[in-house]
């Protein structure tokens, strides 16, 4: 075992399984879906974090030389080749397509600056932007305490432009309620090509905050996603300020 796949290994601690012991509920194909209201947490500010880091085989296989050609080379410590930034250049974005009860539709995302507002409408708003995956990820908030006013939020991850895709990272979305146990979606299937992924859907059903999973992976940007969730929002060609990068 390389020195890398260790220190990999190691780290996926910081990725909860989702199990009853660790105070997580996961949301799978079989078990799709939650309420926050039977769950006792449908008030209060609602906090949704992404993470992610780098598939262990991205880094490769560490190269053998042949001991009858170098036989002192057993007797040598492996050397230690760390990775360069360019290994682990995977940018994805979180963001939230949102409709009002009273009909206002609109996105809350990095791109372009729309960082929303968690006091006045949309009642969502995301903290910053992680370009690397680092260990507190990239966060948003939800009132809930407006949720009379919320209709329906579409959580997504999307990777910035001339990026690699989906199949190099291992991602995981974890809701936090006021209350209760954590709800935990894994974005990990295989999409090699797939820019855009809707991860979960939170509605509101007569009063009652429904969350889904969808997990559904789009080989387009935003505007696929509009289309599939029918929004109907128009949509341009977006670039990343200097400002946004950081």
């Amino acid at each position: 075992m390389g020195f890398l796949d260790g220190l990999w290994r190691g780290r996926e601690s910081e990725f909860d399984s989702g199990s009853a012991a660790s105070n997580a509920i996961e949301l799978t194909k079989r078990h799709h879906q939650v309420s926050l209201n039977k769950q006792g947490a449908a008030t209060g500010n609602l906090r949704v974090n992404l993470t992610w880091r780098m598939r262990t085989s991205d880094f490769g296989a560490m190269p053998r030389e042949s001991l009858l050609r170098h036989p002192f080379k057993a007797l040598k410590p492996p050397e230690v080749v760390g990775h360069s930034q360019s290994m682990v250049n995977v940018d994805l974005d979180l963001g939230c397509l949102y409709e009002l009860q009273d009909g206002t539709r609109g996105v809350v995302q990095p791109l372009g600056g729309y960082l929303g507002d968690v006091n006045e409408p949309p009642y969502v708003k995301l903290s910053g932007d992680d370009r690397f995956g680092s260990a507190s990820g990239e966060t948003m908030y939800i009132n809930l305490d407006h949720r009379d006013a919320i209709k329906r939020l579409l959580v997504f991850v999307y990777i910035y432009d001339q990026t690699p895709a989906f199949d190099r990272t291992h991602a995981i979305v974890t809701l936090y309620p006021s209350n209760g146990p954590r709800i935990e979606i894994g974005l990990d299937e295989r999409h090699p090509q797939a820019r855009s992924c809707a991860v979960v859907l939170i509605e509101n059903v007569k009063g009652e905050l429904m969350v889904r999973r969808e997990v559904r992976f789009v080989y387009g940007f935003q505007a696929e996603l509009d289309r599939l969730y029918g929004w109907g929002l128009q949509w341009g060609r977006g670039y990343k300020t200097k400002s946004e990068k950081t």
